[in-house]
């Protein structure tokens, strides 16, 4: 692989994650109302959704939405209407101001819910959709090794995912901290629903 298709890569791919999408709004928002470690686990749910798409686009799945208009709307569609779900649920919990449970089992699965609310979100990003199914083979010299190529492209776009969404996570953290009164956390708690609200809508403004 040239050193100018990779770096070229490697911008797409940070100006991708850094441009708040329905992925970054996730992070933050469980960042806020959930905390650090929940939104570490939202962010390796991505990470893990970002390799499935890399995966899929080997098997041909980006062309076949390249060309299905109506099969890219129902992965799109489904996408909207899971983090729209995600965030009714979360204005939900705010409004009923739910106590936070400190049984392990219960934080267990809260974390791998937020896992999974990451992995999902990632995989139906129409955004990421596009880039990484009908663009990623651009990046790709056809003279070179496919797979270490892609197995290049494919740590590249994994580290900057968990870079620029750690980022995001801590800033969001340190804010969530800030605000400890039950008035506070309840705010929090219908910003966060908020934003997932506003990442489904970014998600139906793609075309």
């Amino acid at each position: 692989m040239a050193l100018d298709n990779w770096i070229a890569f490697t911008f797409a791919s940070i100006l991708l994650t850094l441009i708040p999408g329905p992925s970054v709004l996730l992070v933050i928002s469980q960042a806020l109302t959930k905390g650090k470690n929940a939104a570490i686990m939202c962010i390796l749910g991505d990470m893990i959704g970002t390799v499935v798409l890399i995966v899929l686009s080997l098997l041909g799945v980006g062309a076949l939405l390249a060309t299905s208009a109506v099969l890219f709307q129902i992965v799109k569609w489904a996408g909207i209407f899971y983090l729209a779900y995600l965030g009714i649920s979360q204005l939900i919990g705010a409004g009923k101001q739910v106590e936070k449970n400190s049984d392990a089992e219960s934080s267990a699965q809260s974390s791998w819910r937020s896992f999974w609310a990451g992995s999902i979100t990632a995989v139906l990003n129409p955004k990421a959709i596009i880039f990484y199914m009908a663009f990623l083979t651009q990046f790709i010299d056809v003279n070179g090794n496919f797979i270490l190529q892609m197995g290049i492209l494919t740590l590249t776009s994994v580290i900057v995912v968990a870079v620029l969404l750690t980022g995001y996570a801590i800033v969001a953290a340190r804010a969530q901290k800030s605000f400890q009164s039950r008035k506070a956390q309840k705010a929090i708690g219908y910003t966060g629903g908020g934003l997932m609200l506003g990442g489904s809508a970014l998600m139906a403004a793609t075309r």
